[in-house]
């Protein structure tokens, strides 16, 4: 059950769909919760039990569990996510708290919300927002039916096309088609399967959006053709800043229809990202947001069917009234008398120091945009969570008229729950870090929760300099996440897997993720359609089992899987959990693997380089093709199966599968039932060759 209760005047974030229609209730009949007001600030508080656990936040540091920690939602662009850090890309304001009164709630505003998890005080969770909110209660049958409810609430999550199920390989920045066609090349020379390749700032004239550099990608459609009659598709960056360039179309059209955002003095903002001084379009206004989402036409009539937006949070390197500010200080510095031991002076040092180091994100310099939202002039710092989740929008919806029986690949930087049914998310600038894949495997199922299911991490870390077993370790983990894109920075290591000695253990782990794509595929879609999760916690399916109940780096993976990658260094073993007898698949490429049935309890397994280990619930199956070097060219109708049954037990499998790319997608027209009755017969719907 769903119950609305109300605060003041709320935005209407459009994250809970209209579909249902919700009683607004006083905040003063909510549930659970002691709440306060002090001026404009709401505070709700509630008090936890000594093993309560809260799961949560969607792209939010720390653990799945995130009882003991403080949360801020508040969009923010910052690479660097170490443990104390409070905000990263995404606002993701739902939680289910598992108590005695087991309950989900979801905080609907837009501006910063701050969740304390037990941090100030371990037994209470404080959440503090704006007065002016609507906030869902959700009660239910356990863990998953509250998540459940909650997915149905908000929408049917965003489905890709099949091909951005492949490997992808991504770095900023390939400089010119040639880069692009020697790393093609690489992949298909080491038979290393490859799907797409991604297009960062550098491939813009200027680094402006919608423009092709011409000397660099010259003919630029015939080379969209080449690279797609190889099986490959490229994926451009957009960016959310507009540079201000006289006789450049897209700032222009922003000039002349007031589709950017503005300064307190009614003049378009100004701050400065990559290209410069740059403007930023408007996504909270409906004519600007269609009119950004039509200029991906520009790119679709070249042959592009896959986006990557960034940039969106919006990112401000900084702009001049920052810069102004930071001459100030510097002159009144430069005036002081410069000894080292005079206090005036040392403060004044520290206070240029200061703001030298935080020109960008300021929010002072968020403070002085405002967005024209139907007629009403708002601050952005009100609906600062929403501008990337309404750029995504923009683009997800252009396509619908653009090419509305076809599937794009979508995905974003910064969101908020609702920006889920318009693309995916991947988890931001990460480091090539150890602690990065184990952070990356605790926000998938979270991220579940809240609608985001097409998601994945950097893969090998963006930042800093990726070693060859990191590289291969972290590929262990992507081979399961929808989203699996190897990317990394300017400057850094290269880390195309082609690069590396002993080439063929990469291309074993590979085989294995196009091995079982067509399976993962059935599970995403089945997920999305029924409003369910692809990831979800142990505890979610075993809540009666408290071992299971504390697990983190483990995840169960579509209805019958069962994960557990290695994630710590210079290891070719780990222990693992099993909650339930199951069936152990150990992987060697696609060609070997073994098998075995493992009883309940820990078990220590070992986990070569290029090994991984699947672990199959009682009365599943799992399906496996044979490899090829991209999605096309699989065979979606010849599988193994792997079938782990009580004795006289029969078992179905519901294959999920289409042409890949038409966005009119039906469980009931494109489930085929796999089955092996209770006498281990196998009967498989027609077309299908099934080895059991």
């Amino acid at each position: 059950m769903i119950k609305k209760f109300v605060s003041g005047t709320p935005f209407n974030t459009e994250a809970v769909t209209d579909f249902y229609s919700y009683e607004n209730n006083s905040l003063a009949s909510l549930p659970y919760f002691n709440f306060t007001t002090e001026k404009d600030k709401l505070i709700l508080e509630y008090r936890m039990a000594e093993n309560d656990a809260v799961y949560g936040l969607g792209e939010a540091n720390r653990g799945i569990n995130k009882r003991g920690g403080r949360y801020v939602s508040f969009c923010t662009d910052d690479p660097s996510h170490t443990e104390e850090k409070v905000s990263l890309y995404g606002a993701h304001n739902f939680i289910i708290v598992r108590s005695s009164k087991t309950f989900g709630l979801f905080i609907d505003c837009p501006s910063e919300v701050v969740f304390d998890i037990g941090y100030e005080r371990y037994d209470i969770l404080s959440i503090s927002c704006v007065s002016d909110v609507a906030i869902f209660l959700i009660t239910g049958n356990g863990l998953y039916d509250i998540a459940r409810q909650f997915r149905q609430a908000i929408g049917t999550s965003y489905i890709p096309p099949r091909w951005a199920f492949g490997y992808q390989q991504c770095r900023w920045s390939y400089m010119s088609a040639a880069e692009i066609r020697d790393v093609v090349f690489n992949h298909r020379k080491h038979n290393i399967p490859l799907d797409a390749v991604y297009m960062d700032i550098d491939y813009m004239d200027g680094y402006k959006d919608f423009t092709v550099n011409d000397a660099t990608f010259p003919d630029f459609t015939a080379f969209v053709n080449e690279m797609s009659s190889m099986d490959i598709h490229l994926v451009p960056i957009i960016d959310a800043g507009v540079k201000i360039e006289k006789d450049y179309e897209t700032y222009e059209e922003g000039v002349a229809n007031d589709y950017f955002c503005k300064n307190e003095n009614g003049e378009d903002f100004t701050a400065t990202v990559w290209p410069g001084l740059t403007h930023f379009p408007d996504f909270l206004n409906p004519s600007a947001r269609e009119w950004f989402g039509n200029k991906y036409q520009f790119l679709i009539d070249k042959g592009i069917d896959g986006f990557w937006n960034d940039m969106n949070e919006p990112a401000l390197f900084h702009t001049p009234e920052g810069i102004l500010e930071a001459h100030e200080r510097a002159c009144a510095l430069a005036d002081l008398d410069p000894d080292p031991a005079s206090s005036e002076y040392m403060d004044c040092f520290y206070k240029f120091k200061d703001l030298s180091s935080r020109l960008n994100n300021r929010m002072e310099d968020y403070a002085r945009i405002y967005h024209n939202i139907n007629g009403q002039t708002v601050n952005h710092l009100k609906v600062h969570n929403l501008y990337g989740y309404n750029m995504t929008r923009a683009a997800g919806e252009a396509f619908e008229r653009i090419c509305p029986d076809k599937r794009l690949l979508l995905f974003s930087r910064s969101s908020y729950i609702g920006m889920h049914r318009y693309g995916g998310i991947w988890t931001g600038d990460n480091m090539s870090w150890w602690s990065h894949i184990l952070l990356s495997m605790k926000m998938m199922p979270s991220l579940n929760m809240c609608g985001f299911l097409y998601t994945g991490s950097d893969i090998g870390g963006f930042g800093c300099n990726c070693s060859r077993q990191l590289l291969l370790r972290w590929l262990g983990f992507g081979i399961f996440t929808p989203l699996m894109r190897n990317h990394a920075a300017l400057g850094t290591r290269v880390q195309e897997v082609y690069r590396f000695e002993n080439i063929h253990e990469f291309k074993n782990v590979i085989d294995i993720r196009y091995a079982l794509l067509p399976y993962l595929y059935s599970e995403f879609v089945k997920a999305a359609l029924k409003d369910e999760m692809y990831f979800r916690p142990l505890a979610f399916d075993y809540p009666d089992d408290e071992i299971a109940n504390r697990i983190e780096d483990q995840l169960m993976v579509g209805e019958g899987l069962m994960i557990a990658p290695v994630y710590t260094e210079n290891t070719v073993r780990r222990y693992v959990y099993l909650p339930e007898d199951m069936l152990y698949i150990r992987f060697k490429g696609f060609a070997q693997r073994t098998c075995e049935i493992l009883k309940k309890g820990d078990h220590c397994i070992e986990v070569g380089y290029d090994e991984i280990p699947v672990f199959v619930k009682k009365n599943h199956m799992l399906l496996l093709t044979k490899p090829a070097l991209s999605s096309n060219a699989l065979d979606y109708y010849k599988y193994t199966a792997y079938v782990y049954r009580d004795p006289e037990t029969s078992v179905t499998y519901e294959l999920y599968n289409d042409d890949g790319y038409t966005s009119r997608l039906s469980l009931k027209d494109n489930i085929s039932p796999i089955s092996v009755d209770e006498s281990g017969k196998l009967i498989a719907a027609s077309g299908y060759e099934v080895e059991v």
